[in-house]
């Protein structure tokens, strides 16, 4: 009889570690669970062997495991650096869990010519270097580093910022505290337009399993997961209100001036920080398993049904105060200061006013256009007259293989 495949995997209660546990077991192996014991589950059944130790001590990591061997490593926790070698040699493929910082610009935008990161960023873009000022983002890198040194061909995942259920500390929970406080307004900064990936748990592991199936083009790879597409903020505000039966005002201020904002947008700049995930895709097979729009419902739904605590100490880590009162008077001295400024720039005398420009289609008016120009498709425009055979175009390019996941 064919014995069963091994595997261990450090960490496996957070959001995603049920889902890859039992992944795991669906695809036939034996799984131990190597973690400190304090997150326990009911969602890993009893068939799972668990080693109860500090997976950031490398003394005691040792010591809990012995001598034992695995066919499958995943390290979703603890040190890495120090976890690498420490199973080298003693399992047949490595699968590790990292984070995204570890791009040039992503805590400091202004680190980048052009300002902010590109939409999307290059998977091959620069790393960060020896200089960057914070430490947590250079030891991603250096950790990375490690991983390969000691297991040439394993698979490494860089996790976005994840959301659903079990978080620890939901970012979507301001959104989703204040539509169930039916707030009429949400201030937003910059439109809410800021954009950058971010994971459903379940697409997460869902891409950790992928690895864990030890795909040969992805050997030796490093690969960036997060959902096949990004909503704005404003965009997610929308679907939460939606999905709680509120609908709210988005009062969009200058950065500068949006307080209530910092929270949601997490850093000092609106910049973007959006992943290419095409290596991903490409050869590991990524796909999202529930769509961001549907996922975002799922995980309003998941903290109506587990709130955190109103003032809590997790509430607080969020840095949102909940300060309604403080937000309407905002919104107050805002609404002011528009109206005293559109009075001011009704009284400028344009010699002609600024439009969208001949190629404008949509259904708001292009100022100072006649009606009859509003659209490039109207049956009067010279365009539309021409014959489909003399309309139609070939646009055509030959779109060069994006650069793969291999380390350099």
């Amino acid at each position: 009889m064919t014995s069963r495949r091994t595997a261990l995997v450090v960490g496996g209660t957070g959001p995603t570690g049920p889902l890859v546990v039992n992944g795991l077991i669906e695809r036939g192996y034996d799984v131990t669970i190597l973690h400190t014991g304090r997150h326990q589950t009911d969602l890993i059944g009893s068939e799972v062997r668990r080693i109860y130790t500090d997976p950031f001590d490398g003394e005691a990591t040792a010591a809990a495991l012995g001598d034992e061997s695995f066919d499958l490593v995943v390290a979703m926790y603890g040190r890495l650096r120090m976890l690498a070698p420490l199973l080298a040699g003693r399992c047949d493929h490595f699968v590790s869990i990292g984070g995204v910082g570890v791009y040039r610009g992503f805590g400091s935008p202004d680190d980048l010519f052009p300002f902010g990161m590109p939409v999307p960023l290059a998977y091959g873009a620069p790393l960060v270097g020896d200089g960057e000022e914070f430490r947590k983002l250079r030891m991603i890198r250096v950790t990375e580093e490690a991983v390969f040194e000691c297991h040439p061909s394993a698979i490494h995942l860089r996790y976005p910022q994840l959301y659903g259920p079990r978080q620890p500390l939901p970012r979507e929970w301001p959104l989703v505290r204040r539509a169930l406080d039916r707030r009429p307004h949400l201030v937003v900064a910059d439109g809410g337009l800021t954009v950058k990936s971010q994971g459903w748990i379940g697409n997460a592991a869902h891409a950790t399993l992928l690895a864990c199936d030890a795909p040969a083009a992805a050997l030796g790879g490093i690969y960036n997961v997060a959902d096949s597409s990004a909503l704005s903020i404003a965009q997610i505000a929308e679907v939460v209100a939606d999905e709680l039966g509120h609908s709210w005002e988005l009062v969009s201020l200058p950065y500068e001036m949006a307080a209530p904002a910092r929270p949601l947008v997490g850093s000092w700049s609106t910049t973007h920080r959006v992943l290419d995930i095409g290596p991903t895709v490409r050869d590991l097979g990524y796909r999202d398993v529930l769509a961001p729009i549907d996922a975002w419902r799922a995980a309003t739904r998941w903290l109506v049904e587990n709130p955190l605590e109103r003032g809590g100490a997790l509430e607080q880590r969020l840095g949102d105060p909940f300060d309604y009162d403080a937000e309407d008077r905002l919104i107050a001295a805002w609404n002011d200061a528009r109206h005293g400024l559109e009075t001011a720039l009704g009284s400028i005398d344009w010699t002609r006013e600024p439009n969208y420009g001949s190629a404008y289609v949509g259904n708001r008016p292009n100022p100072g256009v006649a009606e009859k120009r509003q659209s490039l498709n109207a049956a009067d425009s010279p365009e539309a007259s021409r014959p489909l055979s003399q309309q139609a175009r070939t646009l055509g390019s030959a779109a060069q293989r994006a650069s793969g996941p291999r380390r350099s």
